[in-house]
């Protein structure tokens, strides 16, 4: 290990420390394969400090005004901006995403996702006071739950850390959050800029592994854990959690349909569906993997996909011209690659299906076709620069292969005939559905699944609600 390898640490009531045991994690650069850093590998030990740190500061900061946590919030998002640059470097360096992508396409969205919980921290209210019994007022009130743990993936490290901080600590709850172990850099680096702001105690950031993670969702102070990462894990969620009764949100894997009918713009359809199957090498759960196009325009619609695989470029952060970088870790590579030599005999690599180069995590844009419903690869998440394509004859064919997979995240529907994307979004079990459009996020739209992708919302007011409890106060008019 050469001596430039930095050490991230522990961020915990205020102050930044290294695990109590003095355990490391080395993380791995995933365009150059090398260790850039450690990072603590917490235990039992530092899962208690940091739950001690939130639970201490829980009454002051719940009985902060709702104005007042505004203006923290705000003071966040002015931080980021202005600190834009150095999160922008340390996500790259985290996860080997182009730079310019980085600036351009998360910063903004997280900053302007802050500022929308600053504005909904001051809509904290419960129904208004009445009476429904003579002589008494029933009141509701709106409250926050407590400690929130939290586990952010590693496909986009900084603004799920965001979609998870900027809801709890609006709602007046204090965080426990920890990054996955192969992307830390940029959630230390968000402690850092919080920590400026922020009482000690409100925001804690702790580093480990899987262990590390089920420690502070099997810990008795969080009232709430929430995830978002893996079906597996959060049903390993669901069930420490259930132990103590904790509240879970959980937002997990996907496994997007994109319905393409005859009628299709095709040259818009496939710009669309390759950029939002592609973008962040296809690790996203909302990115639209699994085509579904009518059997009339199937040929024409594959061979244009192809083409625009092939003019899909993945390569270095600081190359401009590049839609993505490397996938996230080694095993994920392992895993993208053994989806695509599996593939069954009936199935056809349309384009790419390689490792680009020998050095890097990185793999080609490829379109798979020839696919029936029940491949492994069109029933489970591949979580890469694969799109898989079927071939449907009519509206209710498409409908069957779109739901008929045990995912229920996000879906798109492409078609000219508004009665027919309407009775599609009505059919669609998905917690989101774009028409003639696939992967748009805003602050003020709910984002989150059915079935195995999970359960609660992110972002919106729905998100902000997940984050309370809500309590019936009744008084007696009587003297």
């Amino acid at each position: 290990m050469t001596t430039d390898v930095r050490r991230l640490r522990n961020y915990i009531n205020g102050e930044f420390r290294d695990a109590a045991d003095g355990r490391t994690i080395d993380v791995v650069n995933p365009v150059t394969e090398e260790v850039y850093a450690t990072s603590p590998l917490s235990g039992q030990a530092d899962v208690d400090a940091a739950m001690d740190a939130a639970a201490a500061a829980f009454p002051a900061w719940r009985d902060v005004t709702p104005a007042e946590r505004q203006k923290a919030l705000l003071k966040i998002a002015d931080a980021f901006e202005e600190r834009a640059e150095d999160l922008v470097a340390a996500e790259s360096e985290n996860t080997g995403k182009p730079l310019e992508l980085t600036r351009t396409e998360e910063i903004p969205p997280m900053v302007d996702q802050i500022r929308f919980f600053a504005g909904a921290a001051r809509l904290l209210e419960g129904r208004s006071a009445g009476e429904y019994m003579e002589g008494l007022t029933s009141i509701v009130r709106r409250e926050p739950v407590g400690v929130c743990a939290q586990v952010a993936p590693w496909n986009y490290p900084m603004m799920m850390a965001v979609w998870k901080f900027a809801p709890a600590l609006a709602a007046g709850n204090t965080v426990v959050i920890k990054p996955s172990d192969t992307t830390p850099a940029s959630t230390v680096l968000i402690a850092e800029i919080i920590g400026q702001i922020l009482p000690k105690g409100v925001f804690n950031v702790i580093c480990g592994d899987r262990e590390t993670g089920r420690a502070m969702v099997e810990h008795p102070t969080p009232a709430m854990a929430s995830i978002t990462g893996s079906v597996r894990a959060g049903m390993q969620v669901a069930e420490s959690a259930a132990k103590d009764v904790k509240r879970v949100h959980l937002e997990l894997g996907g496994k997007a349909p994109v319905v393409v009918f005859e009628d299709t713009d095709i040259a818009k359809a496939v710009e669309g569906i390759s950029v939002a199957g592609y973008f962040n090498a296809g690790q996203d759960c909302t990115a639209a993997t699994r085509v579904m196009v009518h059997e009339s325009i199937h040929d024409e619609f594959v061979t244009a996909l192809a083409k625009a695989a092939a003019d899909t470029k993945t390569g270095l952060p600081d190359d401009a011209d590049v839609l993505y970088g490397p996938l996230n870790n080694a095993n994920q590579l392992a895993q993208v690659s053994g989806f695509i030599e599996r593939l069954p005999a009936h199935a056809k690599v349309e384009a790419g299906g390689h490792r680009v180069g020998d050095k890097g995590y990185f793999y080609a844009p490829t379109v798979v076709s020839g696919l029936e419903q029940d491949d492994e690869i069109i029933q489970h998440e591949v979580f890469g620069p694969v799109i898989t394509v079927q071939s449907f004859t009519d509206e209710a064919q498409a409908l069957e292969y779109a739901n008929g997979v045990e995912y229920a995240l996000a879906s798109s529907v492409w078609t000219k005939d508004h009665g027919r994307a309407m009775r599609m979004s009505k059919n669609l079990d998905f917690g989101c559905v774009w028409i003639n459009t696939h992967i748009p996020l805003v602050a003020e739209m709910p984002h989150g699944g059915f079935k195995k992708s999970g359960y609660g919302k992110d972002l919106s007011a729905y998100g902000f609600e997940d984050y309370t409890r809500i309590k019936h106060v009744m008084t007696s008019l009587d003297d």
